[in-house]
């Protein structure tokens, strides 16, 4: 017997093979039991009612008496139905990935209205992707490839609108919008920063990601803002004083300006003609040309004139920076994705988003994009020693030192009198 077992066999007495027997059969059982109650190393398959999950969607709000009303929808989704229809029909036409079509086992799969909804619910809460699990029958897998498809639907579809460069048109309105409410001619918007907290960022990028101010890895949204609250041109990537500096260089303002495609938008303070408008900034930007800076410790009446009405203008892009991380809870917690690209990705998708909701309601400045007549693009070196000039911004400064003294706001003598 002990010839006929294999070499790797050991040789054992009747007592030994009887010893081993019965550890095997009870390795067997043991095996078995932990198949039985499901906590094998296996992967368990969950049967998910996905068509339950899309009737008590339907049922709760798109039927024609849903069991919530529009301002509870509105409140969750923080858009309107119709608003929050169109989105789901434009991403269903433009991306197979949200059609409603059966699986590989020819099962009718996720309905366009589940995968949607998973998305926007995920951007406005910013919890976990298995949140809606129960009420959506959707696995966290399928939650986050939702949210991904879906913030790189709305960029591809929106961006080139509602993230858009202004137009010709667009520069007038906002003009005379800022006139009216800031009293600064000349001025389009307010440049700022925040940031987010990348909580999954990589060990090699943590030293691009870091700054002293800060204990965490943070990804940073430099944007333009109007008086609208709209946002005209977002820049997401690393902080970082070089950043802020060359924000305006990475911008489609800058690019048009290099190329000769700019829209002509030039205006007048205190009877001095100017090429291009000027973008309110606090301490930290350069002196160039395009940027309206504070005085920090004014002497005068009108330099304390002119730095309540900045910081009175200032407060736009300040609101709305508050307003988009209130409306966007993704962006108020610790960033999950692993890559800048996908926090880049969500962080427009909020801002497109916000753009969206404000014309819906009626409360953009220019809710019409009218474009500008093509130019042939011509590069031109002299604009970066236009848009730098230091001569320049100073001048800009004090023409508007000059003009905000003139115009006697009753607001800024009060305010000058208690002084």
């Amino acid at each position: 017997m002990a010839d006929e077992l294999p070499l790797w066999f050991p040789p054992m007495s009747s007592d030994d093979s009887s010893d081993s027997s019965i550890l095997f059969f009870q390795n067997l059982i043991e095996e078995a039991e932990l198949q039985d109650t499901g906590t094998s190393n296996r992967r368990r398959y969950i049967e998910r009612q996905r068509e339950e999950g899309h009737q008590t969607l339907m049922a709760d709000y798109f039927v024609e008496d849903p069991k919530y009303n529009e301002d509870i929808f509105r409140h969750r989704f923080h858009m309107s139905k119709r608003l929050f229809l169109k989105i789901m029909a434009d991403v269903e036409d433009n991306d197979p990935w949200f059609e409603d079509a059966p699986n590989a086992r020819g099962r009718k799969g996720f309905t366009p209205l589940q995968k949607v909804t998973s998305a926007i619910k995920q951007l406005a809460t910013g919890n976990t992707p298995d949140e809606n699990d129960e009420y959506l029958h959707m696995a966290e897998r399928t939650s986050r490839e939702c949210l991904e498809y879906f913030c790189d639907m709305v960029c591809k579809i929106y961006g080139p609108e509602f993230l858009r460069r202004p137009t010709s048109h667009d520069m007038a309105l906002l003009y005379q919008a800022h006139e009216e409410k800031h009293h600064l001619p000349g001025m389009f918007g307010s440049l700022d920063c925040t940031h987010f907290f990348w909580r999954f960022c990589p060990t090699e990028y943590r030293g691009q990601y870091m700054r002293g101010d800060h204990r965490y890895p943070t990804v940073m949204l430099e944007a333009i803002a109007s008086q609208d609250l709209r946002f005209w041109h977002a820049f997401a990537g690393p902080p970082g004083s070089q950043n802020d500096i060359n924000v305006l260089q990475q911008s489609p303002l800058f690019l048009m300006e290099r190329n000769g495609t700019a829209p002509k938008c030039p205006f007048y303070v205190n009877n001095h003609l100017y090429k291009r408008g000027y973008l309110l900034v606090d301490g930290i930007y350069p002196s160039w040309s395009v940027f309206v800076k504070s005085i920090p410790y004014p002497h005068e009446v009108d330099q304390n004139k002119f730095k309540r009405q900045h910081e009175a203008a200032r407060k736009d892009v300040e609101r709305a920076f508050g307003v988009l991380k209130a409306k966007w809870g993704v962006l108020s917690r610790p960033m999950r994705a692993r890559s800048v690209k996908k926090i880049r990705s969500v962080v427009y998708t909020c801002v497109i988003l916000h753009n969206m909701i404000l014309k819906d309601e009626g409360k953009a400045i220019a809710p019409v994009h009218i474009r500008d007549p093509p130019v042939e693009p011509a590069l031109d070196d002299t604009v970066l020693g236009e848009l730098m000039d230091e001569d320049t911004h100073w001048r800009l400064k004090h023409d508007i030192i000059d003009y905000l003294a003139s115009q006697a706001l009753p607001h800024l003598l009060v305010d000058s009198d208690e002084d």
